[in-house]
């Protein structure tokens, strides 16, 4: 059985009726057997953002959030400053490797990548940037592997379970 997962498109620009990148995610992450439970398009606003992932991240059918856009150096972009507040871990070799299969494709640029990935409340959350090339690298190439429990020597979806116990428990 594949996981819940809700979709988050960040721009001013498109609307889900012209939204590529929102679109690859969706038909990817179907493909992969897993199943879309929300899907939204927000403007540039990192309190809209932050309403919509922190509502994703309370609600306890939602196993894990993909977000596209927002995440450039310029203007309103604001998306990795709306959600890293809400991680309670970061994970960071998402980044890292992000950035090194982006840099194969377009150089040096790849430094300007604000993508992220954490863990709130048991729910794991992926922050990419909007393009189509960079979400398709994202998913084929490193979360698509991540969430599929036959991946090893580890995966993410081994891990969810306990991602839900409470770090504070007495030992």
């Amino acid at each position: 059985m594949g996981l819940a997962i809700a979709l988050l498109t960040v721009s001013d620009r498109r609307t889900l009726a012209d939204d590529p990148s929102g679109n690859a995610l969706q038909q990817r992450l179907q493909a992969s057997g897993h199943r879309l439970v929300a899907r939204r398009l927000e403007p540039d606003d990192r309190y809209r953002i932050r309403a919509v992932v922190s509502g994703w991240i309370a609600d306890p059918q939602v196993q894990v959030v993909l977000s596209s856009g927002g995440t450039g150096l310029t203007g309103r972009d604001g998306t990795p400053e709306a959600v890293a507040p809400l991680l309670d871990k970061a994970i960071d070799g998402f980044g890292e490797l992000f950035r090194v299969l982006s840099f194969e494709t377009i150089g040096t640029s790849s430094l300007q990548s604000r993508c992220l990935a954490g863990v709130a409340n048991g729910t794991v959350v992926f922050v990419l940037p909007g393009s189509l090339d960079a979400v398709t690298t994202a998913w084929d190439r490193l979360i698509q592997a991540q969430l599929d429990q036959q991946t090893s020597p580890c995966n993410l979806v081994q891990l969810l379970p306990r991602l839900r116990e409470p770090s504070d428990r007495p030992h």
